[in-house]
């Protein structure tokens, strides 16, 4: 599965944007969808994973009740929904898709920057 973020960008803290990361292609054993974050000299983190039926989410403590996950079987597209952004959550974030036994596939980012 190819998979492409976009809706990143510049944004003042307390803001909101909503990122999409659109599949295409087979997704054939994908059991999940989720969103990464990374920032420079850190490892990528886990902030948010969706089943690929949408039943199920879970978030990192740190964006819990302030960005919401949901997917768009329809249209072949994840959300990441982000409000009351701080600059703590700047970095480029990255969709990726789960496959049951492997390989997993990931976009090629979008960046976020939040200003103070």
């Amino acid at each position: 599965v190819q998979l492409v973020e976009s809706g990143g960008g510049l944004v003042q803290a307390g803001g909101s944007l909503r990122l999409s990361c659109a599949a295409s292609g087979s997704s054939f054993r994908i059991i999940a969808m989720a969103w990464y974050r990374q920032v420079p000299g850190k490892q990528r983190e886990l902030v948010a994973i969706i089943t690929s039926d949408g039943g199920s989410t879970n978030y990192a403590d740190s964006v819990k009740g302030r960005f919401t996950i949901s997917k768009d079987n329809a249209k072949n597209t994840m959300y990441l929904q982000m409000n009351s952004l701080k600059p703590e959550d700047t970095g480029v974030y990255y969709c990726k898709a789960v496959r049951w036994g492997g390989p997993d596939s990931w976009g090629q980012g979008t960046e976020v920057t939040v200003s103070s």
